[in-house]
């Protein structure tokens, strides 16, 4: 073969694009954007993408197919979920409309030990069968990329049962899926008033489990009044770190004890929520170019008042994801393009910072930006076609459902 002739398996010609890649010197507007575009794929990854007017000859085995001017973007990234689970909390959202807290539901015993009791109860089967519809809907909406978190099981069998769950879901949906243990999520029934004890627990017996088995991506606590003091969150960052885990935060969310400090000492990929985060955090996870994944879902089921501090993170130029927190308590949503619109409407985002945070910084915030998140070379082809006429309408609207066509790793998935 000609050495000049680039080797591909499709190539997608008439397209506008929206790379979203920060490197992209021929994109306008920040998100990368190129008109009359065309990329090319070749084993699943991007080879080429620029102006039709400069696509280099391809071989003769690859297929042309016309975007019809439609747009291209990455596939959305969802970066943080709780998506296994068992059992339902419509009961507490009557409460929290009547006006009790989050905090006081959970005190009483319901929250999150609620859904770890039911959780707890499920077979392997019922759990997957239960994610299984929660991340295909999730999908249809452009979602490539699925962070899934343990956390209600609260004891090795069933944060290990969880996990599995989460990586069966990876082998059979079209999604790249990263698992993180959250194992410190919550204190359980039976270490009521032993919580160091059950963070040694943590610590000792369940984390190295998981390890062994290489069932998680990256270790997080929930680092609040109601849930783990730093003291004994940076306990269980020592033991990941140790076994070679990277660490994230639920951080700041309810008050500000410090959270997001001690996760920028660890490197942390992400702090999440940071309602509560001051400018000492936001410098500190700057330094260590953490990622600030903003939950607007959470911040609206709770009627939430206090915002995360975006003209702060803006001013230390931190990386903003934004994501779901799906979960059968605090956010039970499961549209990330609600979130990108809520972004905007409650916490300020702009429309660019919005479809940032749900593509390149959602997969800044997993560790995986050198694979997918945008549309550069080497990359993973996981691309959305859109019914829109420019890439906002992704945050000005939702609910219409206007995904065209979905490739995942260069196979067409919708």
């Amino acid at each position: 073969m000609n050495k000049s002739v680039m080797s591909a398996d499709l190539v997608l010609t008439e397209a506008t694009i929206a790379t979203m890649d920060s490197d992209d010197d021929v994109g306008v507007d920040g998100l990368g954007i190129i008109d009359n575009a065309a990329l090319v794929i070749n084993d699943d990854v991007i080879v080429w993408v620029g102006k039709q007017k400069d696509l280099p000859p391809v071989c003769d085995a690859a297929v042309i197919e016309s975007c019809a001017g439609q747009w291209l973007t990455p596939g959305l990234v969802d970066c943080h979920t709780h998506l296994v689970f068992a059992g339902n909390r419509a009961d507490e959202f009557e409460q929290r409309l009547q006006g009790v807290s989050y905090a006081d539901i959970a005190k009483q015993g319901g929250g999150i030990q609620s859904t770890v009791k039911a959780t707890r109860a499920a077979s392997e089967s019922a759990l997957f069968d239960l994610a299984f519809a929660r991340a295909s809907a999730m999908s249809r909406q452009g979602v490539t990329s699925i962070e899934i978190k343990s956390g209600y099981g609260l004891d090795v069998e069933t944060e290990v049962k969880i996990l599995r769950v989460a990586r069966a879901l990876e082998a059979a949906l079209p999604l790249t899926i990263k698992t993180t243990f959250l194992g410190a999520h919550a204190l359980p029934a039976e270490y009521a008033g032993r919580a160091d004890d059950y963070i040694a627990y943590v610590c000792n017996e369940v984390l190295p489990q998981i390890a062994e088995e290489k069932l998680a991506d990256a270790v997080d606590v929930f680092c609040e009044s109601i849930g783990f003091t730093t003291a004994q969150t940076e306990k269980v960052f020592q033991v990941a770190h140790g076994l070679g885990l990277p660490v994230k935060l639920h951080a700041e969310q309810l008050s500000n004890i410090g959270g997001s400090v001690l996760a920028s000492h660890y490197q942390a990929l992400s702090v999440d929520h940071i309602e509560f985060l001051d400018e000492a955090g936001v410098k500190a996870i700057a330094a260590s170019d953490t990622v600030a994944v903003l939950l607007p879902g959470a911040f609206y089921c709770l009627h939430e008042t206090q915002k995360p501090p975006i003209e702060l993170l803006r001013k230390y130029k931190v990386p903003m994801a934004v994501a779901t927190d799906f979960n059968p308590g605090s956010s039970p949503i499961g549209s990330l393009p609600l979130m990108m619109n809520m972004g905007c409407h409650l916490f300020g985002l702009n429309a660019q910072e919005s479809l940032t945070g749900a593509t390149i910084n959602g997969a800044k915030a997993l560790g995986v930006d050198d694979v997918v998140g945008s549309l550069a070379v080497g990359k993973q082809a996981d691309i959305v076609s859109w019914n829109i006429d420019h890439p906002r309408d992704l945050v000005y609207q939702f609910g219409l459902q206007p995904v065209h066509k979905m490739w995942k790793a260069g196979k067409v998935i919708i």
